[in-house]
């Protein structure tokens, strides 16, 4: 069984057994919340350690009036930066040394700035109850059984990671757009550095090159809990380039929000003027918060720099699974999915290789001016 489908069916049954605890009768325990000796959150990575104790702190800050207020209004908008939000002296210190942490866990240098935001974790809640909201730290886990939160008198209660709570709830988290954002951009660079995106080597003709042009696209439903935000998806597209050497491009696909929907972004995958071959590989990643980019830029070039060009196309994305340290296949990043060997002649309907995904694809003939 692949990884991933691993993961989704370990999810699986932990989301039915929650389901069932969840259906068992309560003793008038509020909705959406699990006895705190049923179940122990499993979340331990640097990042999660961080927002976690700031959640904590955040929580803590919202036992004042004005600040409740102020929070709640703004986070109804939409997700507000936690180095701007003003909940205190206290929290705000928290919010700032959190926020050096995560930037130190994802690899990401201190002059990217803030990479934390307050979320309200459903709309269900916007019209919040008469309760103080709870605060909680996003998960990275797929299997989760439990939500930890923290109300503002500093007690924990786990929630069903299933149900969305009656209760409002405020989720700390990576802005995972503004971290890949930058975390992508240094990947680009380091990968440039060391000769490996084929740019130097570019294919030009006075009529143009040929690209792969993504129609339609969609993921299955991985079944993400309440909690987590909107995916962000990247893809490593592999070759060879015109020198012989393997190269890469890093395209991000940052409409790709939600699975089990089609969208339709006619984007160029594929620009097939820095390949030495007429065939390139897409591995495709989904960053929920965790990523470290010096560690993916390091695994990348490890990768690719062990792979000598025979004279015929070689696959490339076993290459890059396996490069890949073993942490990440616990959620920080996923693995997604695979496409082998799409070339300037690929079109129609193209499925993953792990079946999670399919794309519809055409050839594109790119212009030059």
């Amino acid at each position: 069984m692949h990884p991933r489908s691993i993961r989704l069916a370990a999810l699986s049954l932990a989301l039915a057994a929650a389901t069932l605890i969840a259906a068992t009768p309560a003793q008038a325990r509020p909705a959406g919340t699990i006895p705190a000796a049923d179940v122990t959150p499993s979340d331990t990575g640097p990042v999660y350690s961080a927002t976690d104790r700031l959640a904590r702190e955040v929580a803590g800050a919202l036992a004042d009036s004005a600040t409740r207020g102020r929070v709640l209004a703004g986070t109804t908008a939409g997700p507000v930066d936690l180095l701007r939000a003003r909940l205190g002296s206290r929290a705000d210190r928290a919010a700032q040394a959190a926020n050096e942490a995560v930037l130190a866990a994802k690899g990401l240098p201190a002059a990217t700035g803030s990479v934390l935001q307050l979320r309200l974790a459903s709309s269900a809640t916007k019209a919040a109850s008469a309760a103080l909201p709870l605060v909680a730290a996003a998960s990275t886990d797929d299997a989760m059984t439990s939500v930890a939160a923290y109300d503002p008198a500093g007690a924990r209660i786990l929630l069903d990671p299933v149900r969305v709570p009656g209760r409002a709830v405020l989720v700390v988290e990576v802005n995972v757009a503004r971290a890949m954002e930058q975390g992508l951009a240094q990947v680009r660079q380091e990968l440039a550095d060391r000769g490996l995106t084929g740019a130097r080597a570019a294919r030009t003709t006075q009529a143009g090159y040929w690209a792969t042009k993504v129609n339609a696209i969609r993921l299955s439903n991985d079944q993400e809990t309440w909690i987590k935000g909107s995916a962000e998806i990247f893809n490593v597209v592999a070759g060879f380039g015109l020198d012989g050497q393997p190269t890469v491009n890093v395209v991000e696909m940052p409409y790709l929000d939600n699975d089990g929907t089609v969208y339709y972004p006619n984007q160029l995958l594929v620009h097939f003027n820095t390949y030495k071959y007429n065939l390139a590989d897409v591995v495709m990643w989904e960053d929920d918060g965790d990523t470290n980019y010096r560690d993916l830029a390091t695994a990348l070039i490890t990768a690719l720099l062990t792979i000598v060009d025979y004279g015929t196309y070689t696959p490339l994305v076993t290459a890059i699974i396996n490069a890949m340290p073993a942490s990440w296949w616990t959620d920080d990043p996923d693995y997604v999915d695979s496409w082998y060997t799409l070339s300037t002649g690929s079109s129609g309907r193209l499925n993953g290789a792990a079946a999670n995904g399919w794309m519809d694809v055409t050839p594109y003939w790119v212009q030059q001016l």
